[in-house]
């Protein structure tokens, strides 16, 4: 049964902006939270973050592209695993493993028949990371990476359409949305009855100025990540979904600091409330008073 981390909900910190964004440290929160979990909470929220991880190994791999230091790994440890995997989790071992093969034409290790090294590592790490996701024990991670995959196909295909590139090899899976994707000539890719944020997202796609288009996907994330969790008060999928709109501040605290406070401000006032909040004061014996500024 999944466990309520009231007290841990409820001393979700809430911020104070001012100009140099003192005390917002993503990492810092992220360990805090950490140390509070059980152990296969604990195992979630590393899930969570190992997208940073396939990021980072894909940046490593191709000798181009920033660190990301979200992700579980540092940069020594995953230069040290590219090398010779011992730690990460298998199916990301057995591409790499895979393609180190293909480059060596050795059989010195044993690999994974089924990956098929002719076409991108990173199409194929992306596939097997989404496949996973799929496995989770979490619910959470399940749908929140079944909606990043999708959200990420759908924004492939509209952007390789729109250069008059192939679409298949944008996308990542092999799934009936992603046919629609390659095959489907209209502006929603025959979609509305599937995905009901398609018309919304395909209006952000048509944006021209792209800090604005990148700022409306993320508030996209963001709106996806509560209607999630909207029946969830005290649980994981509450802590995630807090790390998920934590992970897209810290993103805009580097990409654009006035946008960065923006967000900063939309997760104060979404861990503002009185109503759940005020039951939980009544159910839970001791519980801080801060709880009755936590989001419904």
């Amino acid at each position: 049964m999944a466990r309520n981390y009231y007290y841990l909900v409820a001393g979700l910190r809430e911020y104070n902006i001012d100009t140099d964004t003192k005390g917002f440290d993503v990492l810092a929160i992220r360990d805090e939270i950490s140390e509070e979990l059980q152990a296969s909470d604990r195992k979630h929220l590393r899930e969570l973050y190992t997208f940073y991880d396939i990021s980072n190994i894909i940046a490593l791999w191709n000798e181009k592209g920033n660190f990301n230091t979200l992700g579980n790994y540092t940069k020594e440890e995953l230069e040290e695993e590219i090398k010779q995997p011992e730690n990460l989790p298998k199916y990301i071992a057995d591409v790499i493993l895979a393609y180190k093969n293909k480059i060596k034409e050795d059989k010195i290790n044993e690999i994974d028949e089924t990956i098929d090294t002719d076409i991108p590592f990173e199409r194929n790490l992306w596939t097997r990371f989404y496949e996973a996701c799929q496995k989770s024990g979490n619910s959470f991670i399940r749908n929140w990476y079944a909606f990043d995959k999708q959200l990420r196909n759908i924004s492939g295909a509209y952007t390789a359409r729109k250069i008059g590139r192939e679409v298949e090899p944008e996308l990542v899976g092999n799934d009936d949305i992603n046919n629609a994707l390659s095959r489907n000539s209209s502006s929603d890719f025959g979609l509305k009855a599937e995905i009901d944020y398609i018309d919304s997202l395909v209006q952000i796609l048509e944006n021209k100025n792209m800090a604005e288009k990148e700022r409306q996907l993320d508030l996209l994330r963001w709106s996806v990540a509560d209607n999630l969790t909207d029946i969830d008060y005290f649980n994981m999928n509450k802590i995630l979904a807090y790390c998920v709109k934590l992970n897209i501040i810290h993103r805009w605290m580097n990409l654009d600091k006035q946008i960065g406070y923006e967000m900063f401000h939309k997760l104060v006032e979404d861990l503002t409330g009185r109503e759940i909040v005020s039951r939980a004061v009544d159910a839970v014996e001791g519980l801080d008073n801060r709880a009755k500024r936590i989001k419904q």
